[in-house]
């Protein structure tokens, strides 16, 4: 930080992270471009993750893109990838203002004025992320795969789905129907691979604001309607499901700030075969939660409780491929 001296204050260890740990802090940087008081946050891993999850590196390296790119999200400050500092590896960024707690965001009435100028400034947030394409020599971790990102990513699913210890027929099911009816283009574009409610931090004072886009451990160069499918799909709706996106707001809202920013259309009607794929790697990424609980690696009753919505998402994907299915 070009600073002379730092005192740093006591961290608390911020809530939600069920991947990796957060703890906050104060600073006090004596001299320099950031002097005076700074909340900070050190981003580590937590003591067991998901195979699939970017290192805290690679990490800092995305937050860093997005900031170029102008998307709203914490400032990084520092990379520690080796662990040489905490003992494993990490990264300290600012500390953003606002609340993430996606309950609230979907279902707190003193946001309900609010929600259409929220959920359009989600569309702009989203469409500057996607205005980061490949190639990216800083990015070079994501890896030079174009292929189409439905089959990169019915491959993981097959892939997870044999590491569990259980059949899942159902979701078996539904990853072939995602199969039979993949899209082909190719990558395009980067994927943030978890814009949701839960990961977007909002200021609900007098104006409310998006003040921070969070956790950006499972990005990767991928087609567009991935993300706004896994932003819209149902599981991410706490409870609030007539509001389509998040939970938050409307559709037509986000579109709108979408195209606003990025000046083209997407293929819309295509957006439903997205929103089952985002369902089946809910489900999937629920099990393996439960499972790194199962197994005694990481005893949790949030981790045990997060594998019971497996049998919700099968629900939803009998209902969401059905309704598809008679529309067709």
């Amino acid at each position: 930080m070009n600073a002379s001296e730092v005192r740093l204050g006591a961290p608390a260890k911020m809530s939600g992270g069920a991947i990796q740990e957060n703890w906050a802090f104060d600073a006090l940087i004596v001299d320099g471009p950031y002097a005076g008081t700074l909340g900070l946050v050190l981003r580590t891993d937590a003591p067991s993750g998901v195979s699939l999850s970017r290192s805290r590196a690679e990490e800092h390296a995305l937050l860093t893109a997005a900031f170029a790119a102008g998307v709203t999200v914490p400032e990084p400050l520092a990379v520690d990838p080796e662990g040489s500092v905490i003992g494993k590896p990490s990264y300290l960024m600012r500390r953003a203002s606002g609340n993430a707690n996606p309950r609230t965001l979907a279902r707190d009435p003193a946001l309900d004025p609010h929600r259409s100028a929220i959920t359009e400034t989600l569309g702009h947030e989203l469409a500057r992320i996607h205005t980061i394409h490949p190639p990216r020599p800083d990015l070079d971790f994501l890896g030079s795969d174009m292929s189409p990102p439905a089959h990169r990513r019915i491959a993981e699913f097959l892939e997870q789905l044999d590491a569990l210890p259980h059949p899942y027929p159902v979701i078996e099911w539904a990853v072939r129907w995602l199969e039979r009816n993949a899209p082909t283009r190719p990558a395009s574009v980067l994927g943030h691979g978890d814009f949701r409610c839960g990961n977007l931090m909002v200021d609900a004072t007098e104006s409310p604001q998006v003040t921070a886009v969070l956790d950006w451990e499972f990005a990767s160069w991928s087609d567009p309607l991935e993300d706004i499918g896994w932003l819209c799909a149902r599981c991410w709706r706490f409870g609030a499901d007539a509001r389509t996106v998040g939970g938050i707001g409307e559709f037509d809202d986000f579109r709108r700030g979408y195209e606003a920013e990025t000046g083209r259309t997407l293929d819309w009607a295509e957006l439903p075969y997205w929103e089952v794929l985002a369902t089946v790697r809910w489900a999937i990424i629920a099990l393996h939660q439960g499972e790194r609980h199962l197994s005694g690696r990481e005893f949790s009753m949030e981790l045990a409780l997060t594998a019971r919505k497996a049998a919700e998402m099968e629900y939803d994907l009998l209902a969401q491929i059905r309704s598809i299915d008679e529309a067709a």
